[in-house]
């Protein structure tokens, strides 16, 4: 992460580590012994953890950075499962957070980070967010490192051939509940014979459920999936969409979707700020075609990862020098000018190296206020260890229906069969 300062509450953080080390934290260390030069470090592919890693390289050129990217985030997650029923596990991981649920319930499987100094900085993040990371008894096993402010990407250049505004503001105002957004996408496929949106499941099902304060867990973390409102609007928005003849039926990054929107097959993707760095690899000749408008309901939140020290890390001394100078605020800022990753520390949400930043790619697009705009007046949800499970069901349910081999009156109902086979109940 791009690292030009780092704040002085994360400084302070760091200069008291050398008391935890010798305390609860030197206890839970494997017999390996700690060493504050190196450390190994799991993270999951698609978010430049190789970048991250160097730029801390240049603050602590005397640290070695053991890094493996492991694979996808669920890849990650599982095989961070497995190193623990194992016993050999790194200092250092990255949990995206849909799977961070079922580690907080086994907070003895890693370091409780209020022993490295994250007491002394919890209150630099969101609330709704550390508290993710938080077991019912205070521990904190996680420190957050971005959150997934949501927005929709669209092709100004198409938008302006089929006879609709481009001006962002404009253009936010032809959808302002997902009802429109739907309208919007038939006259476009009416004017142009062409896929308005990539597919129903990513672009709008999981948009919509991430926008309410109920997903698939209640307040208490009781599952009500199949009575959430949420969800079930979602699904049946999505399911409309595909009715409307108006998705391109290609499944997020898969190689389909790539070549689509290379040719601009569709004209249309919700971007959360964690995929704009996939619209820019992916279609990389469609530079400054793009543009950023205000998503549909104007607020939302969609991924987020964080990090975190497993119980018997040899080096946890090492693992949290870098977190601490990493995900301080000035830190998390830096690195949104760098990569893109919108921070979770809401002080830094009216600096202007945050505010200022304006994507070429997507035609000078004001990134940083649109993102951090869809979080105000977020009402966040619970997050429970089956989610991601869950809303793989709901989607695949609705992607069978896209390509024709669901009945869209049985897929709910099909969807929910899935699910209680999936996770037992």
């Amino acid at each position: 992460m791009k690292l030009r300062k780092v704040s002085a509450v994360a400084l302070a953080a760091t200069a008291a580590l050398s008391m935890a080390a010798c305390s609860g934290s030197s206890s839970e260390t494997s017999s390996g012994g700690s060493d504050s030069k190196s450390f190994e470090f799991w993270s999951f592919t698609g978010i430049n953890a190789k970048g991250s890693a160097e730029e801390y390289k240049k603050i602590r050129p005397d640290v070695e950075i053991k890094l493996t990217e492991v694979g996808n985030a669920q890849e990650t997650a599982q095989a961070l499962t497995t190193a623990l029923a194992g016993g050999k596990v790194p200092d250092l991981v990255l949990i995206q957070g849909d799977d961070l649920p079922k580690f907080v319930q086994q907070p003895q499987n890693f370091v409780d980070l209020r022993t490295m100094g994250a007491d002394k900085i919890k209150g630099d993040y969101l609330d709704w967010v550390i508290s993710q990371s938080t077991t019912k008894d205070g521990a904190i096993i996680g420190i957050p490192t971005d959150v997934g402010g949501m927005a929709i990407a669209y092709r100004a250049d198409l938008f302006k051939e089929a006879g609709l505004p481009t001006d962002r503001e404009e253009v936010g105002k032809l959808w302002p509940t997902w009802d429109a957004f739907i309208e919007t996408g038939k006259k476009y496929t009416a004017a142009t014979g062409k896929a308005f949106i990539d597919n129903a499941g990513g672009s709008i099902y999981s948009q919509v459920v991430n926008q309410g304060d109920q997903k698939y867990y209640d307040p208490a973390g009781n599952l009500v999936y199949e009575q959430s409102p949420q969800a079930k609007t979602a699904f049946d928005l999505a399911l409309k969409a595909v009715a409307a003849g108006i998705t391109a039926k290609q499944s997020t990054f898969t190689e389909g979707w790539s070549a689509a929107m290379k040719r601009g097959d569709f004209a249309v993707v919700s971007a959360p700020v964690w995929l704009l760095g996939s619209i820019r690899d992916n279609a990389p000749d469609t530079a400054g075609k793009w543009d950023i408008a205000t998503i549909p309901g104007g607020s939302g939140n969609w991924g987020g990862s964080f990090l975190a020290i497993p119980k018997g890390a040899k080096n946890p001394q090492a693992a949290w020098d870098y977190i601490a100078a990493t995900q301080s605020p000035q830190g998390q800022l830096d690195h949104f000018a760098q990569a893109r990753s919108l921070p979770s520390t809401p002080s830094v949400y009216q600096d202007p190296k945050l505010t200022s930043v304006k994507d070429p790619f997507f035609s000078g697009a004001p990134i940083g206020t649109i993102y951090t705009n869809s979080l105000l007046g977020l009402k966040p949800f619970v997050i429970g260890p089956d989610s991601t499970t869950i809303g793989i069901e709901f989607t695949n349910a609705i992607a069978n229906v896209e390509q024709g081999k669901g009945d869209p009156a049985k897929a709910w109902d099909a969807a929910v069969t899935n699910i209680k086979n999936a996770i037992g109940g």
